[in-house]
Protein backbone atom coordinates (compact mmCIF):
# COMPACT_ATOMS: atom_id res chain seq x y z
CA UNK A 1 0.00 0.00 0.00
CA UNK A 2 1.13 3.55 -0.72
CA UNK A 3 0.95 5.92 2.24
CA UNK A 4 1.91 9.57 2.65
CA UNK A 5 3.25 10.78 6.00
CA UNK A 6 5.64 13.33 7.45
CA UNK A 7 9.30 12.71 6.72
CA UNK A 8 11.38 11.23 9.57
CA UNK A 9 15.15 11.09 10.27
CA UNK A 10 15.16 7.39 9.36
CA UNK A 11 14.29 8.35 5.76
CA UNK A 12 17.63 10.02 5.04
CA UNK A 13 19.12 7.28 2.84
CA UNK A 14 15.96 6.90 0.76
CA UNK A 15 15.76 10.68 0.38
CA UNK A 16 19.39 10.79 -0.74
CA UNK A 17 18.65 8.11 -3.34
CA UNK A 18 15.73 10.18 -4.65
CA UNK A 19 17.95 13.27 -4.82
CA UNK A 20 20.45 11.36 -6.92
CA UNK A 21 17.69 10.44 -9.36
CA UNK A 22 16.26 13.96 -9.57
CA UNK A 23 18.88 15.33 -11.99
CA UNK A 24 19.43 18.96 -12.92
CA UNK A 25 17.00 21.73 -12.10
CA UNK A 26 15.34 20.55 -8.88
CA UNK A 27 17.15 23.00 -6.64
CA UNK A 28 15.44 21.98 -3.39
CA UNK A 29 16.47 18.32 -3.68
CA UNK A 30 20.25 18.17 -4.03
CA UNK A 31 22.26 14.96 -3.39
CA UNK A 32 24.00 16.37 -0.33
CA UNK A 33 23.66 14.37 2.90
CA UNK A 34 24.30 17.31 5.21
CA UNK A 35 21.77 19.50 3.45
CA UNK A 36 19.13 16.76 3.34
CA UNK A 37 19.67 15.91 7.01
CA UNK A 38 19.18 19.57 7.92
CA UNK A 39 16.05 19.72 5.76
CA UNK A 40 14.57 16.71 7.54
CA UNK A 41 15.33 18.22 10.94
CA UNK A 42 13.72 21.51 9.93
CA UNK A 43 10.59 19.67 8.77
CA UNK A 44 10.36 17.72 12.04
CA UNK A 45 10.95 20.88 14.09
CA UNK A 46 8.19 22.63 12.14
CA UNK A 47 5.62 19.99 13.09
CA UNK A 48 6.79 20.12 16.70
CA UNK A 49 6.31 23.91 16.81
CA UNK A 50 9.96 24.72 17.49
CA UNK A 51 10.54 27.21 14.66
CA UNK A 52 9.57 30.76 13.81
CA UNK A 53 7.46 31.28 10.69
CA UNK A 54 10.46 32.33 8.60
CA UNK A 55 12.07 28.90 9.10
CA UNK A 56 9.04 26.65 8.84
CA UNK A 57 8.70 24.08 6.07
CA UNK A 58 6.81 20.79 5.80
CA UNK A 59 8.12 17.71 4.02
CA UNK A 60 6.01 14.65 3.17
CA UNK A 61 7.08 11.29 1.80
CA UNK A 62 5.30 8.65 -0.25
CA UNK A 63 6.14 5.26 1.24
CA UNK A 64 5.70 1.80 -0.25
CA UNK A 65 4.60 0.22 3.03
CA UNK A 66 5.19 -3.32 1.79
CA UNK A 67 8.87 -2.56 1.17
CA UNK A 68 9.24 0.10 3.90
CA UNK A 69 10.75 2.29 1.19
CA UNK A 70 10.33 6.01 0.52
CA UNK A 71 9.68 6.49 -3.20
CA UNK A 72 8.56 10.12 -3.41
CA UNK A 73 8.75 13.45 -1.64
CA UNK A 74 6.90 16.77 -1.65
CA UNK A 75 6.94 19.88 0.49
CA UNK A 76 5.38 23.18 1.49
CA UNK A 77 7.34 26.22 2.64
CA UNK A 78 5.32 28.39 5.01
CA UNK A 79 6.62 31.89 4.21
CA UNK A 80 9.22 32.88 1.62
CA UNK A 81 11.80 35.61 1.89
CA UNK A 82 11.51 36.52 5.56
CA UNK A 83 15.17 35.82 6.39
CA UNK A 84 16.89 36.27 3.05
CA UNK A 85 15.43 37.81 -0.12
CA UNK A 86 13.38 35.58 -2.40
CA UNK A 87 14.16 36.51 -5.99
CA UNK A 88 12.59 35.88 -9.36
CA UNK A 89 12.26 37.77 -12.61
CA UNK A 90 9.02 39.56 -13.46
CA UNK A 91 8.27 39.64 -17.17
CA UNK A 92 6.97 43.16 -17.59
CA UNK A 93 6.76 45.83 -20.31
CA UNK A 94 8.89 48.87 -21.03
CA UNK A 95 7.35 51.43 -23.42
CA UNK A 96 9.51 53.63 -25.68
CA UNK A 97 7.52 56.30 -27.51
CA UNK A 98 8.06 59.54 -29.41
CA UNK A 99 5.19 61.40 -31.04
CA UNK A 100 7.46 63.63 -33.21
CA UNK A 101 9.15 60.52 -34.61
CA UNK A 102 5.89 58.54 -34.74
CA UNK A 103 7.55 55.75 -32.73
CA UNK A 104 5.83 53.54 -30.21
CA UNK A 105 7.47 50.34 -28.99
CA UNK A 106 6.28 48.15 -26.12
CA UNK A 107 9.16 45.85 -25.23
CA UNK A 108 9.10 42.86 -22.85
CA UNK A 109 11.67 43.07 -20.06
CA UNK A 110 12.91 40.99 -17.16
CA UNK A 111 13.06 42.82 -13.84
CA UNK A 112 14.48 41.37 -10.61
CA UNK A 113 11.62 41.05 -8.13
CA UNK A 114 10.85 40.16 -4.50
CA UNK A 115 7.08 40.20 -5.04
CA UNK A 116 6.55 36.74 -3.53
CA UNK A 117 7.91 37.65 -0.12
CA UNK A 118 5.73 36.14 2.63
CA UNK A 119 3.95 33.77 0.25
CA UNK A 120 3.70 30.04 0.97
CA UNK A 121 5.30 27.72 -1.59
CA UNK A 122 4.65 24.27 -3.01
CA UNK A 123 8.07 22.71 -3.49
CA UNK A 124 10.35 19.66 -3.65
CA UNK A 125 8.06 17.39 -5.67
CA UNK A 126 9.80 14.27 -6.95
CA UNK A 127 8.61 10.72 -7.55
CA UNK A 128 10.85 7.74 -8.28
CA UNK A 129 10.47 6.96 -12.01
CA UNK A 130 9.70 3.32 -11.17
CA UNK A 131 6.57 4.45 -9.30
CA UNK A 132 5.13 6.82 -11.89
CA UNK A 133 1.99 4.79 -12.38
CA UNK A 134 -1.36 4.08 -10.70
CA UNK A 135 -2.03 7.78 -9.99
CA UNK A 136 0.95 7.97 -7.59
CA UNK A 137 2.12 11.27 -9.07
CA UNK A 138 -1.24 12.95 -8.58
CA UNK A 139 -1.52 11.49 -5.09
CA UNK A 140 1.87 12.86 -4.06
CA UNK A 141 1.29 16.32 -5.48
CA UNK A 142 -2.31 16.82 -4.42
CA UNK A 143 -1.94 15.68 -0.83
CA UNK A 144 -0.40 19.11 -0.18
CA UNK A 145 -3.67 20.76 -1.14
CA UNK A 146 -5.54 18.50 1.27
CA UNK A 147 -3.08 19.47 4.00
CA UNK A 148 -3.60 23.15 3.20
CA UNK A 149 -7.35 22.67 3.46
CA UNK A 150 -7.05 20.97 6.83
CA UNK A 151 -4.55 23.40 8.37
CA UNK A 152 -5.28 26.67 6.60
CA UNK A 153 -4.25 28.68 9.68
CA UNK A 154 -0.57 27.77 9.29
CA UNK A 155 -0.16 29.24 5.79
CA UNK A 156 -0.21 32.59 4.02
CA UNK A 157 -2.89 33.97 1.71
CA UNK A 158 -0.98 33.29 -1.52
CA UNK A 159 0.60 30.01 -2.62
CA UNK A 160 3.30 29.85 -5.32
CA UNK A 161 5.13 27.05 -7.13
CA UNK A 162 8.39 27.45 -9.03
CA UNK A 163 8.35 25.07 -11.97
CA UNK A 164 11.53 23.50 -13.28
CA UNK A 165 12.62 25.33 -16.43
CA UNK A 166 14.18 23.89 -19.54
CA UNK A 167 17.65 22.37 -19.49
CA UNK A 168 19.00 19.73 -21.85
CA UNK A 169 20.24 16.24 -21.05
CA UNK A 170 23.73 17.64 -20.47
CA UNK A 171 22.49 20.12 -17.91
CA UNK A 172 22.75 23.16 -20.16
CA UNK A 173 20.19 25.92 -19.68
CA UNK A 174 19.88 28.42 -22.57
CA UNK A 175 18.37 30.98 -20.18
CA UNK A 176 21.26 30.72 -17.74
CA UNK A 177 23.82 30.80 -20.55
CA UNK A 178 22.31 34.03 -21.90
CA UNK A 179 22.00 35.88 -18.59
CA UNK A 180 23.39 34.34 -15.42
CA UNK A 181 26.54 32.98 -17.03
CA UNK A 182 27.45 36.49 -18.18
CA UNK A 183 27.79 37.57 -14.55
CA UNK A 184 29.17 34.33 -13.10
CA UNK A 185 31.81 32.14 -14.68
CA UNK A 186 30.07 28.96 -13.55
CA UNK A 187 27.92 26.43 -15.34
CA UNK A 188 24.18 26.10 -14.78
CA UNK A 189 24.56 22.84 -12.85
CA UNK A 190 26.87 24.55 -10.35
CA UNK A 191 24.53 27.55 -9.98
CA UNK A 192 21.64 25.14 -9.53
CA UNK A 193 23.56 23.35 -6.77
CA UNK A 194 24.47 26.59 -4.98
CA UNK A 195 20.83 27.61 -5.06
CA UNK A 196 19.88 24.29 -3.50
CA UNK A 197 22.31 24.78 -0.62
CA UNK A 198 20.82 28.16 0.30
CA UNK A 199 23.10 30.45 -1.69
CA UNK A 200 20.47 31.63 -4.17
CA UNK A 201 20.25 35.06 -2.54
CA UNK A 202 23.98 35.58 -2.87
CA UNK A 203 23.83 34.82 -6.58
CA UNK A 204 20.72 36.91 -7.15
CA UNK A 205 22.28 39.95 -5.50
CA UNK A 206 24.94 39.98 -8.21
CA UNK A 207 22.41 39.79 -11.04
CA UNK A 208 21.61 42.99 -12.99
CA UNK A 209 19.29 45.39 -11.17
CA UNK A 210 18.16 47.16 -14.32
CA UNK A 211 15.58 45.71 -16.74
CA UNK A 212 16.88 43.16 -19.23
CA UNK A 213 15.32 43.59 -22.66
CA UNK A 214 14.03 40.22 -23.79
CA UNK A 215 14.47 41.08 -27.47
CA UNK A 216 18.23 41.40 -26.93
CA UNK A 217 18.52 37.79 -25.76
CA UNK A 218 19.35 34.88 -28.09
CA UNK A 219 16.38 33.05 -29.58
CA UNK A 220 17.12 29.94 -27.51
CA UNK A 221 16.83 31.94 -24.27
CA UNK A 222 13.70 33.87 -25.33
CA UNK A 223 11.95 30.66 -26.31
CA UNK A 224 12.18 29.13 -22.82
CA UNK A 225 11.01 32.12 -20.76
CA UNK A 226 7.93 31.04 -18.82
CA UNK A 227 8.09 27.45 -20.06
CA UNK A 228 8.74 24.29 -18.06
CA UNK A 229 10.94 21.24 -18.49
CA UNK A 230 9.22 18.45 -20.50
CA UNK A 231 9.42 16.16 -17.46
CA UNK A 232 7.61 18.82 -15.42
CA UNK A 233 4.63 19.28 -17.75
CA UNK A 234 2.41 16.76 -15.90
CA UNK A 235 3.02 18.60 -12.62
CA UNK A 236 2.46 21.96 -14.34
CA UNK A 237 -0.89 20.87 -15.79
CA UNK A 238 -1.92 19.36 -12.48
CA UNK A 239 -1.33 22.67 -10.67
CA UNK A 240 -3.30 24.54 -13.31
CA UNK A 241 -6.20 22.20 -12.64
CA UNK A 242 -6.01 22.98 -8.93
CA UNK A 243 -6.29 26.72 -9.55
CA UNK A 244 -2.74 28.06 -9.88
CA UNK A 245 -1.85 30.35 -12.80
CA UNK A 246 1.22 31.83 -14.48
CA UNK A 247 1.33 35.57 -13.71
CA UNK A 248 4.54 36.58 -15.48
CA UNK A 249 7.13 35.51 -12.90
CA UNK A 250 10.03 33.23 -13.86
CA UNK A 251 13.02 31.64 -12.14
CA UNK A 252 16.24 33.68 -12.26
CA UNK A 253 18.32 30.64 -13.25
CA UNK A 254 16.40 28.67 -15.88
CA UNK A 255 13.44 30.95 -16.75
CA UNK A 256 10.89 28.37 -15.63
CA UNK A 257 7.36 29.60 -14.90
CA UNK A 258 6.24 30.41 -11.38
CA UNK A 259 2.57 29.65 -10.75
CA UNK A 260 0.50 31.29 -8.04
CA UNK A 261 -3.00 31.45 -6.58
CA UNK A 262 -4.94 32.80 -3.64
CA UNK A 263 -5.18 29.87 -1.22
CA UNK A 264 -8.91 30.48 -0.80
CA UNK A 265 -9.42 29.82 -4.53
CA UNK A 266 -7.80 26.38 -4.54
CA UNK A 267 -10.03 23.47 -5.51
CA UNK A 268 -9.04 21.59 -2.36
CA UNK A 269 -10.53 24.25 -0.11
CA UNK A 270 -13.75 24.28 -2.08
CA UNK A 271 -14.23 20.56 -2.68
CA UNK A 272 -12.56 18.61 0.12
CA UNK A 273 -14.88 17.64 2.94
CA UNK A 274 -15.04 15.69 6.19
CA UNK A 275 -16.69 12.28 6.37
CA UNK A 276 -17.16 9.68 9.05
CA UNK A 277 -15.14 6.46 8.80
CA UNK A 278 -16.99 3.17 8.56
CA UNK A 279 -14.64 0.19 8.95
CA UNK A 280 -15.96 -2.79 7.01
CA UNK A 281 -14.84 -6.18 5.80
CA UNK A 282 -13.26 -6.08 2.35
CA UNK A 283 -16.14 -7.99 0.74
CA UNK A 284 -18.69 -5.48 2.03
CA UNK A 285 -17.04 -2.37 0.55
CA UNK A 286 -18.46 -0.88 -2.61
CA UNK A 287 -15.66 0.05 -4.98
CA UNK A 288 -15.88 2.68 -7.70
CA UNK A 289 -13.79 3.93 -10.60
CA UNK A 290 -12.90 7.28 -9.05
CA UNK A 291 -9.76 7.50 -6.86
CA UNK A 292 -9.84 9.62 -3.71
CA UNK A 293 -7.23 10.91 -1.29
CA UNK A 294 -8.28 10.31 2.29
CA UNK A 295 -6.38 11.88 5.23
CA UNK A 296 -6.72 11.67 8.99
CA UNK A 297 -6.35 15.44 9.63
CA UNK A 298 -4.16 14.77 12.68
CA UNK A 299 -1.57 17.49 12.76
CA UNK A 300 0.99 15.60 14.86
CA UNK A 301 0.62 12.33 12.92
CA UNK A 302 -0.64 13.30 9.48
CA UNK A 303 -1.27 10.41 7.13
CA UNK A 304 -3.01 9.95 3.81
CA UNK A 305 -3.79 7.06 1.48
CA UNK A 306 -5.50 6.64 -1.86
CA UNK A 307 -8.59 4.48 -2.22
CA UNK A 308 -11.45 3.68 -4.60
CA UNK A 309 -14.27 3.26 -2.07
CA UNK A 310 -17.41 5.10 -3.08
CA UNK A 311 -18.38 7.65 -0.39
CA UNK A 312 -21.92 8.63 0.46
CA UNK A 313 -22.90 12.05 1.77
CA UNK A 314 -21.86 11.36 5.35
CA UNK A 315 -19.42 8.44 5.46
CA UNK A 316 -16.70 6.50 3.67
CA UNK A 317 -16.07 2.75 3.96
CA UNK A 318 -12.50 1.57 4.56
CA UNK A 319 -10.89 -1.74 5.49
CA UNK A 320 -9.17 -2.55 8.77
CA UNK A 321 -5.82 -2.36 7.00
CA UNK A 322 -6.60 1.09 5.62
CA UNK A 323 -7.75 2.21 9.07
CA UNK A 324 -4.44 1.04 10.52
CA UNK A 325 -2.50 2.91 7.84
CA UNK A 326 -4.43 6.08 8.61
CA UNK A 327 -4.42 5.45 12.37
CA UNK A 328 -8.16 6.09 12.63
CA UNK A 329 -11.02 4.25 14.35
CA UNK A 330 -14.60 3.53 13.39
CA UNK A 331 -16.70 6.70 13.63
CA UNK A 332 -13.81 9.16 13.45
CA UNK A 333 -13.63 11.90 10.83
CA UNK A 334 -11.36 11.94 7.77
CA UNK A 335 -10.92 14.45 4.97
CA UNK A 336 -11.64 13.41 1.39
CA UNK A 337 -10.67 14.87 -1.98
CA UNK A 338 -11.20 13.44 -5.44
CA UNK A 339 -7.86 13.03 -7.20
CA UNK A 340 -9.35 13.81 -10.58
CA UNK A 341 -11.23 16.96 -11.44
CA UNK A 342 -14.81 16.47 -12.58
CA UNK A 343 -15.08 16.53 -16.35
CA UNK A 344 -11.32 16.00 -16.89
Amino acid sequence: MMIIRYIQPRDIQDLYTLAQKAGFGLTSLQPNIEMLTARIKRACDTVEGKLEKADQGYLFVLEDSELNKVVGVCGIEVALGLKEPWYNFHVSTQVHASQPLNVYKALPTLFLSNDHTNCSELCTLFLDPDYRLNQNGKFLSKVRFLFLAAFRQYFENTIVAEMRGYSDEKGQSPFWNAIGHKFFSIEFAKADYLSGVSQKAFIAELMPRHPIYVDMLPDAARDVIGTVHPNTMPAYNLLLGEGLRYQGYVDIFDGGATLQAAVENLRSLKESHLLTVSIEAVENITLGQEPYIIANDRYQDYRAIMLYSTPDQASIQITKQQAMQLNVKHGEHVRLLSINIQGK
